[in-house]
């Protein structure tokens, strides 16, 4: 019944708003809906305001329009989304999606062809993500087992079962060549089974018996003195062709795949369309898979071996250097997909070398990553943001757990520039502990993650440098916020609107015998027309205030007085709906909609209530001069706090005029800012 009522409610919000077609957008917060309109002169606020479910309405600056709806506003969102009518709502919502787009547009250069053959690049990996992850943490699992002496995962004598448990992880590293040219034939818009089929012909066991020295005696291998690693070459129809393992590349079908698009998309231009389906596939088969194995494998993995070979030269030689590049790289190569050609390098080294040795460092950057999510959590807790909380939460569990930085990245880093800079240190930090070690690798490709830790050698300097990353990134986000002061002013704002908001919902579904007895508690207030002084003192402007927020006149109109009596009197009459328990600040609202705050001192929420001797409770109604606080001014000073009370009103917008008094003296009852609804 309650949710066909509110559907209902939902129909009839959007209606007196002029209807969908005159919504652009529409968002919330913690308890007001955020309409952005065409044409906010369709609205009939009062309808509005009329509506069950409806606490208030409120018109803001432009074409914008909020409906206070209180603690139910995210269903009510979603009943108002869920409308058939409102389908397509939110195209111009900034979305992750949207972020990771504009990301990648500022990284774009003058020559298209550049931004074309990264995105080729990332588009034949990324579709990879989930079980090249799921790969990773079976081996973190082995690896684990193998930490605790449960098992040797490396082992050549293992059981049946271990051997089936490597077969799981092994799948997707051995095909990892198929599957990536399955993704390039598909971003080159051609048959990517035709992609996926060339390169499996490279990796039939009949293609792999050809190195069989015993079976064919025009075969011969050797082995190479600096690398250690045999090479084969067959002789093919008379041709000598090199023979690898192609378990494991991700160069050759790249390089495979851009020429089967051009033989492919030749191909359709000669057969006729009734025709194409059969020997489009069958000539690009026959030409791909000889070019292929002559040609282009043995190209590919030279190539592979030559640029693995070149950053293990000087990971070997600058060790430091590289320890602490590839961290800082990171940040920037990832918004603009262009992290996937080292990833690539990563399975080269592992099947080339061994081992390799980028994840390392780059476990630096991931967990720099992760810690400045750490940071922003911390403060959304504090700050009592539920939005950014619920981002952060899931971002930094996908970060931890999984070892995926996108939900960080698009979802709250590239939001708020200020954490890079930051993000940055904690990643010169981790790269310099790796470097200064000896450096960091590992036998596995694996997402860096507290689960993989195992798989990193040497295990103690690899925790200790991510934890180093972590720690770096997060306190220093911590203590220098992330947001910008501006930012800053609008997440307060918002906050001690949502409190107010709240605390009026509260407040009329209490019992009457519930709210504390008041002279004025039957009554309805006069119109308000002035804002009087709270407090006895000399009254200065807003810019005078050492507070940035305040200061900026974010929070609304108002005025700061520098006291030099203690007693606090509620300065206009109406619903006191922000009582904090610290006692430093008051949020009142009149009977005709005037919002009003008054917080004593600077920081003053520090103190813990200290020198605050709180006369009132939240939800009880106030008159003109009625005790709301005494304050022990010399305590607030001596604890080294300023000691000076902001008055504003905090819905200056919506009302005609708001205009303060300053450079005077007043006792309690002056006025201080006169006031036009």
């Amino acid at each position: 019944m309650g949710s066909t009522t509110q559907q209902g409610t939902a129909e009839v919000i959007v209606a007196k708003l002029g209807g969908p077609g005159n919504i652009v957008s529409l968002t919330h917060c913690a308890t007001r809906l955020r309409f952005v309109l065409n044409d906010s002169s369709q609205v009939d606020q009062k309808a509005v305001e009329a509506i069950p479910g409806v606490m208030g309405a409120v018109p803001q600056s432009g074409d914008r329009f909020q409906v206070v709806i209180g603690g139910a506003v995210q269903s009510m969102f979603n009943q108002i989304m869920n409308l058939p009518e409102m389908a397509g709502l939110g195209k111009n919502q900034t979305s992750d999606a949207d972020v990771k787009a504009a990301a990648r547009a500022k990284g774009r250069g003058k020559a298209a062809w550049v931004d074309s053959f990264f995105e080729y690049l990332s588009d034949s990996f990324r579709p990879l993500l989930g079980v090249l992850l799921g790969a990773s943490l079976i081996i973190a699992f082995a690896s684990v087992l193998d930490a605790f002496n449960v098992i040797d995962f490396r082992a050549a004598d293992k059981s049946a079962s271990w051997i089936f448990v490597d077969a799981m992880w092994r799948s997707v590293f051995y095909f990892l060549p198929i599957m990536v040219a399955y993704n390039a034939a598909k971003k080159l818009n051609i048959d990517p089974w035709v992609g996926a089929a060339v390169m499996g012909a490279l990796m039939t066991p009949e293609f792999s018996s050809l190195s069989d020295v015993s079976k064919f005696t025009d075969t011969v291998c050797t082995t190479s003195s600096s690398l250690g690693t045999e090479s084969c070459v067959a002789q093919v129809f008379g041709l000598p062709m090199q023979l690898n393992g192609y378990g494991g590349q991700v160069f050759v079908p790249l390089i495979m795949v851009a020429v089967l698009a051009l033989v492919y998309k030749g191909l359709q231009r000669i057969f006729p369309a009734n025709i194409q389906m059969v020997f489009v596939p069958f000539f690009s088969m026959i030409i791909m898979i000889p070019v292929t194995a002559f040609l282009i494998g043995p190209t590919g993995i030279w190539l592979g071996n030559g640029v693995g070979n070149g950053l293990s030269w000087m990971n070997g030689h600058a060790p430091i250097l590289f320890a602490i590049i590839i961290p800082l790289v990171y940040p920037f190569l990832v918004p603009l997909g262009l992290h996937w050609p080292l990833n690539a390098l990563m399975l080269v080294n592992i099947q080339t070398l061994g081992y390799d040795f980028i994840q390392g460092p780059m476990g630096a950057w991931n967990f720099a990553c992760f810690g400045a999510t750490a940071g922003v959590l911390f403060i959304a807790i504090r700050d009592k943001e539920s939005e950014m909380r619920e981002t952060a939460t899931g971002a930094l569990a996908a970060g931890l757990l999984g070892g995926i930085s996108e939900p960080s990245l698009y979802g709250i880093h590239l939001r708020f520039k200020r954490i890079y800079p930051r993000m940055l240190v904690g990643c010169l930090v981790g790269g310099l502990i790796t470097g200064l070690s000896g450096g960091v690798t590992t036998g596995a490709f694996a997402f860096t993650s507290l689960l993989t830790i195992p798989v990193f050698s040497p295990m103690p300097l690899y925790a200790i440098s991510i934890a180093a990353a972590f720690v770096t990134a997060m306190v220093l986000v911590i203590i220098s916020d992330y947001r910008t002061p501006e930012q800053k002013a609008e997440s307060l704002a918002n906050r001690l609107q949502a409190e107010s908001d709240l605390a009026l919902e509260a407040a009329s579904v209490a019992a009457p015998s519930a709210a504390a007895p008041s002279v004025a508690s039957t009554t309805v207030s006069a119109p308000t027309t002035a804002v009087v002084a709270p407090i006895a003192g000399h009254v200065v402007p807003l810019s005078e205030v050492e507070d940035k927020v305040f200061a900026s006149g974010t929070l609304g109109e108002g005025v700061g007085i520098r006291p030099t009596d203690g007693r606090v009197t509620s300065p206009v009459a109406g619903l006191l709906v922000t009582v904090p328990t610290s006692g430093h600040a008051y949020g009142i609202k009149t009977d005709d909609g005037v919002e009003v705050l008054v917080h004593i001192g600077i920081d003053t929420v520090r103190l813990e209530g200290r020198c605050f001797e709180v006369a009132v409770k939240k939800g009880r109604r106030v008159a003109v001069g009625d005790l709301l606080v005494d304050v022990d001014l010399d305590g607030i000073r001596e604890a080294g706090y300023d000691s000076t009370t902001v008055v504003v009103v905090t819905n200056s917008k919506t009302l005609s005029s708001v205009v303060p008094t300053t450079g005077v003296d007043v006792v309690p009852g002056d006025t201080i800012m006169d006031v036009a609804l």
